[in-house]
């Protein structure tokens, strides 16, 4: 894109609390853009989720499948309905099929406290985490998504796929994403995630992950199986930086983290291939309090703080990059002056979680 050009942002809110909580994110990144200066965005919205598909019969659009295509990046809410189901009984999930049909294998997870928040671990160390799980997005056992087999009602099969055209370049961006952390004073270290001991795929996964380690000789490898690495996520997660895993193992661990961190409304993610990326906050679309302005916009602020980020970097736009920053010194600064939304026993809605984000970004210099 040239200087004069605004990013194109394809805007899926969802369901539930996902239109609650994208609002207020798309207007702390509008006002990130213009104290920056140097560039704007264009914001696209279009629908889709369980709600969609209950009123249409298409959870995910061809239009809005096409903009996503075309769109620089893309942001997302929040999607499904307990009530509304495929008729194999399986959830709406449009944010899956956007993983398989752009091929987003690297799902992105922070787990970095916010400052005032409550103790979850009592050693402080836990105060100040800051590490990232990578999820594999496209593959192992969520490669038999609607094609799992129920076998006369008493065998059900599901089967895993680990390949290497995926993993290769899953492990060369974990191994580029703790080389930029050590820039920043990170320790510089990869961990692979797997259980290689028992499953043949999993020690494939490993064997690759050591091939492209060989090739990458200044971050540190190390192994852990995923058993142990959900103990040590308990027992002394401020040892790690940069995880990475199979799909449903990162699934479950990058919730894990998400309660170190306080809770999902505080979790933000993305989820990378090598031409798109999604950008979502790790909740749900929380049916329980859809509507009661008492959902926390956090996780959705910060995963837009790492759109800002990943443009900026994939365009050579430093100050995008500069922009996302400033949003995520905003929240850090709204949560430092006593900022406490209703998810961690708080009366802070919506609202005014963002008018605090808000204020705190306008005393940024």
């Amino acid at each position: 894109m040239s200087a004069n050009d605004a990013f194109r942002i394809t805007v899926l809110p969802g369901d539930g609390i996902g239109h609650e909580v994208m609002a207020p994110c798309i207007a702390v990144l509008e006002a990130a853009a213009r104290r920056i200066g140097g560039f704007s965005l264009r914001f696209d919205e279009h629908q889709a989720g369980a709600l969609a598909y209950r009123d249409t019969g298409v959870a995910l659009p061809k239009s809005a499948l096409d903009a996503a295509r075309r769109a620089d990046a893309i942001l997302l809410g929040a999607m499904g309905w307990p009530e509304v189901r495929y008729p194999d009984g399986t959830e709406i999930g449009p944010q899956l099929d956007l993983r398989f049909e752009l091929g987003l294998y690297a799902g992105v997870r922070p787990v970095r406290t916010l400052p005032n928040m409550p103790a979850v671990l009592a050693d402080p160390r836990a105060r100040q985490l800051d590490f990232v799980v990578i999820r594999e997005s496209t593959e192992g056992l969520f490669a038999s998504r609607g094609k799992g087999v129920v076998e006369e009602d008493r065998e059900a099969r599901d089967t895993m796929v680990i390949t290497r055209k995926v993993c290769e370049p899953l492990f060369d961006f974990a191994f580029a994403l703790a080389r930029s952390r050590k820039a920043r004073g990170a320790p510089g270290a990869v961990t692979c995630v797997d259980k290689a001991n028992v499953f043949a795929s999993l020690a494939f996964f490993r064997k690759i992950f050591d091939e492209r380690a060989a090739l990458n000789t200044d971050i540190r490898a190390e192994h852990a199986y995923v058993d142990a690495t959900a103990l040590y996520m308990v027992r002394r997660p401020w040892e790690f930086d940069v995880l990475v895993t199979e799909n449903m193992f990162g699934d479950i661990l990058s919730d894990l983290g998400a309660g170190l961190m306080g809770g999902m409304g505080f979790a933000p993610s993305a989820d990378i291939g090598d031409e798109n990326a999604v950008f979502q906050p790790c909740h749900g679309s929380a049916p329980d309090i859809f509507g009661q302005g008492k959902a926390n916009p956090t996780a959705m602020i910060l995963s837009g703080a790492m759109m800002l980020e990943w443009l900026g970097e994939r365009h050579g736009r430093e100050e995008a990059v500069r922009a996302g920053g400033i949003v995520r010194e905003a929240v850090d600064a709204a949560y430092g002056a006593g900022l406490k939304p209703y998810e961690i026993g708080g009366g802070d809605g919506t609202g005014a979680v963002t008018d605090a984000v808000m204020q705190a970004l306008a005393r940024i210099g």
